[in-house]
């Protein structure tokens, strides 16, 4: 197989949501433009380098708007965002927001690098390397300056959602805090939105993954793994969800299928279901006539069962 050949065997989406598979910390990388005003962005590939001379990179996609800045800085610096610090994430990953700095406390550091205040760690860096990679320039900058913050948690970003909002639901999961009937209302308002917009915008290969996830839960023998039912069970939601089309939505939906997969380990009893594969196919079916109110139905009558089981 030729070199180019290899790259294209790689699909971007999968490859996206399996490097989501590693856990991540979130920071906000800043640095000062050619008049001398502060500029930043949100970032979760930063990574140590080497202790002797201590060095540390980010990758930055060519598309982004600070591509220029950045590259003609002299340097950067590397904010290291706590679990309270959610909001701050969002606001430098948004490209509607044109002054990111407006109302968020900063500094400038030792070197003139803006430092953002309550961070668990920054560090000020002098650009050490620059190297093209693909659709990103890596950055390497030598640490000139850092400090310690407060004694907080830091804020992961793991399967494209904020770890925080994940172990959350799962503690209330596990320690019975999350109630059936709220569960049941999230599922059905959650992907009820899904089928409809899968409905609109699913591709056949989408709609096949659907289907081929129904066919693996009711292949099922009656001795089957927990293991292999929680992930048969975890794919049809999931299918479900890529087809939808909506990355927001989806990120929502990973999260519930945590919840869906602490619930199955620790809390529901489960057991051969044979009654419900007629509910399942006939979303899938709806799903392909794109009958959306048909599917949306025949998610609230699988919820419906599921509870009465």
């Amino acid at each position: 197989m030729s070199e180019v050949a290899e790259r294209t065997a790689i699909e971007q989406t999968q490859f996206r949501q399996l490097l989501g598979c590693f856990p991540t910390g979130v920071a906000v990388i800043t640095t000062r433009t050619a008049d001398g005003k502060p500029a930043g962005l949100t970032c979760n590939s930063f990574s140590s380098v080497s202790l002797d001379p201590p060095l540390v990179l980010f990758s930055l996609r060519n598309a982004s708007k600070l591509l220029d800045t950045f590259k003609g800085a002299d340097g950067f610096a590397i904010n290291i965002l706590s679990e309270r610090q959610d909001a701050l994430s969002g606001r430098f990953a948004s490209s509607k927001i044109e002054n990111k700095f407006e109302g968020v406390g900063w500094r400038s550091g030792p070197n003139g690098m803006p430092l953002i205040n309550e961070c668990l760690a920054s560090f000020e860096c002098s650009v050490f390397a620059c190297h093209e990679a693909g659709d990103h320039v890596v950055l390497i900058g030598e640490v000139k300056h850092m400090d310690a913050g407060a004694g907080d948690q830091a804020l992961v970003f793991y399967k494209g959602a904020y770890m925080m909002l994940a172990e959350s639901l799962r503690n209330m999961v596990l320690q019975g805090k999350l109630g059936d009937a709220h569960i049941d209302e999230a599922y059905r308002a959650l992907y009820g939105t899904l089928l409809r917009l899968a409905c609109d915008r699913a591709t056949d290969a989408e709609l096949d993954a659907v289907e081929a996830a129904v066919d693996t839960i009711e292949a099922h023998a009656d001795d089957a793994p927990l293991k292999d039912r929680i992930d048969s069970a975890s794919r049809f939601f999931s299918a479900v969800a890529t087809a939808g089309h909506n990355e927001a939505l989806t990120l929502m939906a990973q999260t519930m299928t945590s919840v869906l997969r602490e619930r199955m380990t620790h809390v529901l009893p489960v057991r051969p279901r044979p009654d419900l594969f007629p509910l399942r196919r006939n979303i899938a079916h709806s799903l392909r006539r794109r009958d959306a109110d048909g599917a949306a139905a025949a998610l609230d009558e699988l919820i419906t069962q599921l509870r009465k089981g």
